[in-house]
Parts: structure tokens; C-alpha cells; sequence
């Protein structure tokens, strides 16, 4: 991958994005009748609305939402569209496959760059110097979340440790009660990080919020020793953050909002961290925060619904996602060209849906 230290330029451009001339662009490359996706120019006769007849952002109601179970069975490349030269080579990356079969999409050059280009600039914002260790203890293998290392070390010019482990073996062992073999696990990925962050020159460390709690239990004194760290997964409230600010002892706590379709940019946290705000990484992903009885109606600004995401890629379309996630609807005021979403936690969490310590 062609590695951009210099990323500032790329952000600024996609912030001065129309997001209605985007989303025209990105909707007439997957329809084209000779170089679309074959997923969507399949599902073209199915649609209420001609694609062609699509001009503005909020147009994309009229897809519906987007039927997650397909992205469960359906070969990836088929979302990318013919423009993309074929065979196509790359990964396959999985949602988490808390509620059943993962999801799966492919993502391409272009899109990883863009991904790698918001993680360094955000890292950046948020004080992170480059050059340094990092411990990154997060699902890897089809996780996208793993491949963050490879962003430290090639944009952040970091040395990255790494501890893997999987999430869904911990949802499996709490759905079936087993809640003393999911603990053992756990203090087994805790005892692993223990032993890099007690012989290894590690600045930073990229984990759970419930993993982090994990640590400060069992080894308060090493996380004390670090100058940051960066959480993601499982939702972060404002009392777990404070906690986590005192246990650093003055050390950078970031939290991010993210998953498998689209990522976001912490914001400045308000009220003592009572709001913790989120920026989605704009134009190519947008949220909005929606009646959880009615996902076509937008709620007030600060008033609590579910997580709508769209994902506005040149190489993968994917409109109107209803996530698992419950949200406050942020108004990002002049500063940001699309509302955020702030307080993030599970839609409901049961034991069928667990969360477990992602």
C-alpha cells in the first residue's frame, strides 16, 4: 500500500465535499450498466426508485435499509463494482457475528487508504507522537480492527506489539452461561499483555474499554507506566473514562466509535465527559440517528435513537445500515461538514447478543 505521510491535504479535500454531489457520483458508479457492481445492478429492477433519478443524499431513503442478512452469504466482490479491474486480490473482512454469521465485504486499496489516512490524522489530533511502541491487543485475522497495526507502523512509523484474541469464542461462552471459562480467558489475553507491557518499551496501547478495565484490576501499576491509550470496541461510558484518565495518572485516553463499514473521529469530550462525541470519517461514511420505530425519521438533536450508517465509497455502496448501536444525535455546528453522534452504547444486550470484552 502506497504509504501518505502527509494526509492533512486528503482530509481537508473530503471535508470540502458536497455530499449530494458524492453521493450522485457514487451511486452512478455502482449502477453503471457496464462497470457497476454486479450486487446492486442485480438488484436495480427490485428497487422503488431508478437509480439514475438519484441526486441528493437524502435520496437514499428510497433503497430502504440495507438487508445485512445478503452480506452474510453473498460473494464480497460482488458490491465492487466492474470498474475495478478483475481478478481482484485482497482480504475479505468480517463483521463481529454477535447475532449469528458475520457479514463480510472486501475492501480495496483506495479504501484502506482512506481509512489509514483518517487513523493518522486523528492519532495525530488526539496528541499521539509517531516513533513510538505500541501494544495493540484487539481481534485480528478477519477483524479490520487488526489491521490497525499495520497503519501504526507504516503511516505512525510505530513498533506494534501484538496480542490476539477472539471475540466471538467469549459471546459463544456467555451466551451458553459458561461466565467462569469466558473470565479465564480473559485473564488469559490479560496475562499476555502483562508480560509485554512489563519487558517491553510500550508507549501506547490500542484495546478494549472492557479489556483496559481488565488490566487496571489485575496490573494497575503497568498501566500507570504508559503515556496513552486508544480504546475501541465495546462502548466507553463517561464514568469507565474518567477511571481510565485517573489510572494513566495524566496519560491520553482516546475513544473511538467504529466497526467493520465505517469508522469515526473522536471529538472533544463536554460536560466533564458526560458527552462523548463522534465524527463519522466523511464522505465515505455518514451516520444519522433515527427513530428506533421508524428508521426513515431523523431525531432531534440531542435526543437518543438508533445508529443508521451509509457507507459512500467509490468501491462499496452500502445504504441505510441499522446498526446495534443506540446514539445522541450531535450537532457538529459550522466546524464539521455532517452531524456526529455522541454516547454510544448497545442497542440491547442480551444473552443471545453479548457483548463481551469487544
Amino acid at each position: 500500500m502506497k504509504t501518505v505521510k502527509d494526509v492533512t491535504p486528503l482530509i481537508d479535500e473530503w471535508l470540502d465535499q458536497d455530499i449530494d454531489a458524492w453521493t450522485r457520483r457514487v451511486v452512478r458508479r455502482h449502477f453503471d450498466p457496464d462497470t457497476g457492481s454486479p450486487y446492486w445492478l442485480k438488484r436495480a429492477a427490485e428497487l422503488a426508485v431508478d437509480p439514475r433519478d438519484i441526486t441528493r443524499y437524502d435520496d437514499l431513503a428510497a433503497f430502504g435499509p440495507m438487508p445485512l442478512g445478503e452480506l452474510r452469504t453473498l460473494d464480497p466482490t460482488d458490491l465492487v463494482p466492474l470498474a475495478v479491474p478483475r481478478p481482484l486480490a485482497g482480504r475479505i473482512w468480517d463483521s463481529g457475528g454477535t447475532t449469528g454469521s458475520p457479514c463480510r465485504v472486501f475492501y480495496t486499496e483506495p479504501m484502506l487508504q482512506q481509512r489509514a489516512a483518517w487513523r493518522r490524522w486523528v492519532i495525530e489530533r488526539e496528541g499521539f507522537q509517531p516513533g513510538r511502541g505500541w501494544l495493540q491487543a484487539t481481534p485480528t485475522g478477519p477483524h479490520l480492527i487488526g489491521h490497525g497495526a499495520v497503519d501504526l507502523a507504516d503511516l505512525y512509523d510505530g513498533r506494534v506489539y501484538g496480542i490476539d484474541f477472539d471475540p466471538r469464542w467469549v459471546k459463544r461462552l456467555l451466551r451458553d452461561g459458561r461466565l467462569k471459562d469466558a473470565q479465564e480467558y480473559t485473564s488469559h489475553i490479560v496475562d499476555q499483555m502483562a508480560a509485554v507491557l512489563e519487558s517491553q518499551p510500550v508507549d501506547y496501547l490500542v484495546t478494549t474499554p472492557a479489556l483496559l478495565q481488565a488490566v487496571i484490576k489485575a496490573r494497575p501499576e503497568l498501566v500507570a507506566r504508559l503515556s496513552g491509550v486508544r480504546l475501541s470496541g465495546t462502548h466507553a461510558t463517561a464514568a469507565m473514562r474518567r477511571s481510565f484518565a485517573q489510572a494513566l495518572d495524566g496519560g491520553l485516553v482516546a475513544v473511538t466509535y467504529a466497526n467493520t463499514f465505517g469508522n469515526t473521529v473522536g471529538l472533544p469530550v463536554e460536560n466533564d465527559g458526560a458527552l462523548m462525541p463522534y465524527l463519522p470519517n466523511y464522505p465515505q461514511v455518514t451516520m444519522a440517528v433515527v427513530d428506533k420505530d421508524d428508521w426513515s425519521r431523523v431525531v432531534a438533536y440531542g435526543e437518543q435513537g438508533q445508529v443508521r450508517l451509509t457507507v459512500l465509497h467509490d468501491d462499496l455502496f452500502l445504504p441505510n445500515i441499522l446498526e446495534r448501536d443506540l446514539a445522541v444525535r450531535y450537532d457538529t455546528g459550522g466546524a464539521w461538514p455532517c452531524d456526529g453522534v455522541a454516547n454510544v452504547r448497545p442497542l440491547q444486550v442480551v444473552r443471545s447478543a453479548p457483548e463481551g470484552i469487544y
